[in-house]
This record gives C-alpha cells, structure tokens and sequence, in this order.
C-alpha cells in the first residue's frame, strides 16, 4: 500500500505529466514557417522517399514527425499526431488505383495542413494547399500523360500558397524537387536507385529547399 505522501507525490506527477500533454497538443505556438534547416530537410525527405517506397510506414511516421519539428516547429507530441495524419494520406494514397481513390488522401492532408496553420505567423488557405498537395501527387504518380512542366509547376503553387508567393521565384526549387522524384523514378524503373542516385537526389533536394529558404526570405 502507498503512504498517504506516496499517493500525493504519484497524484502530482500525473496532473504535471497530463498538464504538459495538454500544452504540447493544444497549447498555442507560433513558428514562421520561413525559419526552417535547408539541409536537414533535405536530408529527412530523402530519407522519408526512401521508407515510402519501401513501405516501412513506422519509419516514415518517425520521420515525418521529426520533419514536422524542424521544418514547423511543432512541439514532440503534437508532431507525432500530425505526422500520423501525414503518414495515413500517404498509405492511401500510395494504394490507390484511381482518382477516386487518390480522394481519399485528402481529409489527411487538410488536417496535416490545418495544424500547420495554427502554428504558423502567416495564415494561409487550409483547403487550398491540401489540394495543391494532393494535386502533385497525382500527376507524379500519373508522370506519363503529363508533360514535364505541369509537375513543376505543382509543387510552385504548393509553396506559394504557404509563403503568398507568385510561382516564378519558387520554380528553381520546384525544378530542383522534380529533379530529384523523377531520378528515383529512373533508378526504380531499373530495379532499385542505387546508391550514387539516392547521393544525387540528397543534393538535388538539399538544394532545393535551399532555394525555397533563399526565394521566401528574400522578400521579408
């Protein structure tokens, strides 16, 4: 049996620990979403293409929520939660045949971006950028019957709904980003990437979100 002290000390850990979860998840955060690592973004997204296609969902998890702390500021247990919603639209989209079922991402993807936005210092469209995302992936997966361009110009409206740019200072980093898909593309169509092309798609992509930083912090 606890002494009266011990079931007072046990009683006032809890209410500390459920007081921190309470903050963590719901407790207000401001982050820019302008102040983000280049390099370590990069670095996570290869990483994040690499368990996509090999299907290893928990270490995609694992690595969206660190993405979602560096990239967003999210705080640790809220990152898990909103890379949860990340990871989900991802497997359902990743099992899809058809646009209807592509659809079915989207409910994720709104609530990813939604938690996005109530951290961030400049508001933008939910909806809108849930679709964009959406929208990129569907003409990758569907890369065949679209020209080059449109994929560019996809992931240019995705940034520039979240930073209220026009598309032309953020197609550099798009260019990059689509470089790096369609080379793992390349290397799987062939088997697997090999090593020396994922050491490519990491410098296309660390350069490509370095670009985005540079583009989006040039007109502060």
């Amino acid at each position: 049996m606890l002494s009266g002290r011990a079931k007072l000390l046990a009683a006032c850990t809890a209410g500390a620990v459920l007081i921190w979860v309470a903050w963590d998840l719901f407790g207000p955060r401001s982050h820019s979403l302008r102040n983000f690592q280049p390099e370590e973004v990069g670095r996570l997204e290869t990483a994040m293409w690499k368990s996509y296609y090999a299907h290893e969902r928990l270490a995609l998890f694992g690595e969206l929520a660190t993405l979602l702390r560096h990239q967003y500021g999210l705080p640790p247990l809220r990152s898990y939660v909103v890379a949860y919603h990340a990871a989900r639209a991802a497997a359902v989209f990743q099992g899809g045949h058809s646009h209807a079922d592509y659809e079915k991402a989207l409910a994720d993807l709104v609530a990813f971006y939604a938690a996005i936005d109530r951290v961030s210092t400049e508001p933008f469209d939910v909806q809108r950028a849930a679709r964009l995302e959406l929208d990129w992936w569907i003409v990758h997966r569907e890369r065949a019957a679209h020209p080059r361009e449109d994929l560019d110009r996809n992931l240019a409206a995705l940034q520039g709904e979240l930073y209220h740019l026009p598309a032309d200072p953020l197609m550099e980093h798009a260019r990059l980003r689509a470089d790096a898909m369609l080379l793992r593309d390349h290397g799987a169509e062939a088997g697997n990437p090999t090593l020396q092309q994922w050491a490519e798609i990491d410098r296309l992509l660390r350069l490509s979100w370095r670009s985005l930083r540079d583009a989006v912090n040039v007109r502060r």
